[in-house]
């Protein structure tokens, strides 16, 4: 069971960290409590202070679930795919990471 969890940690670790350097930030950053969460939201567009929403209980939930759809729609997918994100993130990731998404920079959030 330990190899398992294991193999699924490492899937995780390494489909972020590519997503994290397709959309021109440092890979590293995926593995670094909070600072990865700033980083989310840099590449989905938002605004910094996000960060402080995620420190309210079941308001971090839904800014999760914006973070990730935004997340999508950087790399040109639809809600679907998000939902997909959100629902099996193993299956998922793995799939906005090494497949043919691009990253396309959102407008910066007021």
């Amino acid at each position: 069971m330990l190899i398992v969890w294991l193999a699924l940690v490492v899937v995780g670790i390494v489909s972020m960290w590519k997503i994290f350097t397709k959309a021109g930030q440092p890979g590293w950053a995926c593995i670094i409590p909070i600072y990865n969460i700033i980083v989310m939201i840099q590449i989905a567009g938002k605004p910094l202070w996000w960060i402080a929403l995620f420190l309210i209980p079941f308001v971090n939930i839904v800014v999760g679930i914006l973070l990730t759809v935004a997340i999508a729609k950087a790399f040109g997918k639809g809600g679907g795919f998000a939902a997909g994100m959100i629902l099996l993130p193993i299956v998922f990731y793995p799939i906005l990471a090494f497949g043919s998404a691009t990253y396309t920079k959102p407008a910066p959030a007021a």
